[in-house]
């Protein structure tokens, strides 16, 4: 491939979701989530996980990839119908995970507009992101102009966490970050 580019995510694509997905959370996570649990984590899993969501036809939900020339699959980003119930907001941006050297070039912003174009086209005009408390990548959604709209405690890995909502309740400004080039200074 000659050039980076941002696109649909196909079931083939899986393995390497799956790569960036185990990647970028051991990158992430150190020091929010226990030790043991990132280093357990396995790629041959999670290819599984993405195979099966790849495959299935699951009502709304969408995932993008970012492709480029050097690394191959380096991003990728999941959105669909909103799953906690927070009034409002029909959309939710699920995942949004970059392998570090990704990070800071524009690719995360045009992952979240990727994503905001994809609900927007699926009829949904409002979203909502949940992302950890102590997770660095939440400044990136206040950044785009994500209201911080609740916060929840969860338990995960065996740890207790706090989980910060951000929301967006017009999707298309954000839907123009899709078509931005990647220049620097986000995620």
């Amino acid at each position: 491939m000659a050039v980076d580019l941002i696109r649909p995510a196909r079931p083939g694509d899986a393995a390497a979701i799956a790569r960036v997905h185990v990647e970028s959370w051991r990158t992430t996570y150190p020091g929010q989530l226990p030790d043991q649990y990132l280093v357990k984590l396995s790629a041959e899993t999670y290819a599984r996980r993405w195979q099966s969501l790849l495959g299935a036809a699951e009502r709304g939900r969408r995932t993008f990839v970012l492709e480029t020339a050097a690394d191959g699959v380096a991003g990728f980003a999941s959105c669909g119908s909103q799953r906690t119930g927070l009034s409002g907001f029909d959309g939710e941006f699920y995942a949004l995970y970059l392998l570090d050297q990704m990070q800071g070039l524009g690719w995360g912003r045009r992952l979240l507009g990727a994503m905001a174009q994809q609900l927007l086209d699926t009829g949904m005009q409002a979203a909502v992101v949940w992302v950890l408390r102590d997770n660095q990548a939440r400044w990136f959604y206040e950044r785009l102009g994500g209201q911080r709209l609740a916060e929840q405690p969860i338990h995960f890995a065996g740890a207790r966490l706090t989980e910060v909502a951000y929301g967006w309740s017009d999707l298309v400004p954000l839907a123009r970050l899709a078509a931005d080039p990647p220049v620097g200074g986000d995620h």
